[in-house]
């Protein structure tokens, strides 16, 4: 570890130096993760209160080690004390909870006075980010589709529309199959499916060449994002 020894510390009493590097590390290991978050996330609408809740909670936790010390009595009164508070954030990307582990783990090693420990894990984790940024690993944002068509009964081209399929789309399955019992569609077939375009600005062109198929009926073809990036 660093050099600290002019630090008297006491982790009954620390001293106001030990508690000062602290909290500046803890705040500056923040401060690197926000950035590397920012850095190699893909979503435009980076949310803007995630980014100070990383910096915000890696100064937290180096306070909350501090405090507790090496008594187990505060430890136990901690927990008592946090169980009140009552957390109902969803955070539904995976990859958004490692960095608040990240931050929270930095804040950790900065209470215990584990300089090296903060320092080189914080780096290490911040480089491997930017590694996974620019490797095969990172999520990139897929338009997935839904095509939803109607054909009758008796039709039987459906190999000539998958091959189109094959044509436009890098991926595809059948996701849902209705026959209609009403009077006026009892004829009819319902098929919907999930798609992936090879490119995504051909979807008008692919909609025009299903067209060509007299008795198919396109009803719709919606594209959404499906990468979640939201805290």
């Amino acid at each position: 570890m660093f050099d600290i020894s002019s630090i008297q510390y006491n982790s009954d009493a620390p001293a106001f130096m030990a508690i000062v590097f602290t909290v500046l590390c803890s705040l500056i290991l923040g401060v690197l993760l926000a950035f590397t978050y920012d850095k190699t996330t893909r979503t435009v609408d980076r949310p803007d209160h995630f980014l100070q809740a990383m910096v915000l909670v890696t100064v937290v936790a180096a306070m909350i080690i501090q405090a507790i010390g090496d008594s187990v009595a505060r430890g136990l009164g901690m927990i008592g004390a946090l169980s009140i508070i009552r957390f109902r954030t969803t955070v539904r990307n995976p990859r958004n909870i490692v960095f608040i582990f990240g931050a929270i783990a930095a804040g950790i090693a900065c209470g215990v006075l584990g300089f090296t420990i903060a320092i080189v894990g914080t780096v290490g984790f911040c480089l491997t980010a930017f590694l996974l940024r620019f490797s095969s690993f990172s999520p990139k944002k897929k338009l997935i589709g839904t095509l939803r068509l109607e054909v009758p009964r008796s039709y039987e081209s459906f190999p000539e529309i998958e091959k189109l399929m094959n044509r436009f789309c890098k991926d595809y399955v059948l996701d849902n199959y209705k026959v209609f019992t009403g009077e006026k569609k009892s004829h009819l077939l319902l098929y919907e499916y999930r798609l992936k375009l090879k490119d995504s600005l051909q979807g008008a062109h692919f909609v025009d060449e299903l067209k060509t198929f007299e008795e198919v009926k396109v009803l719709s073809l919606m594209f959404q994002n499906s990468m979640e990036d939201a805290v």
